[in-house]
């Protein structure tokens, strides 16, 4: 298995479709705080293990071009 770092406000995907941003790294990585939004808009924190996790969510920013 390969161990993956992990970065503070990282966005990530659990197991259970549940996406939410790393706020607090326990022990190097063997756990971790995330904030995950509920369907009501607020936040919920939930401390989840790697083996919870099933991918980083990689978010792109392409710039805006206005054509005329």
């Amino acid at each position: 298995m390969i161990a993956l770092k992990l970065d503070m406000f990282q966005k990530i995907r659990l197991k259970n479709g549940r996406v939410g941003h790393i706020i607090e790294i326990f022990n190097d990585g063997e756990a971790y705080m995330i904030d995950i939004m509920t369907e009501d808009g607020e936040y919920e924190q939930e401390t989840i293990y790697p083996k919870d996790i099933r991918s980083v969510v990689v978010e792109i920013d392409e710039p805006f071009i206005a054509t005329a």
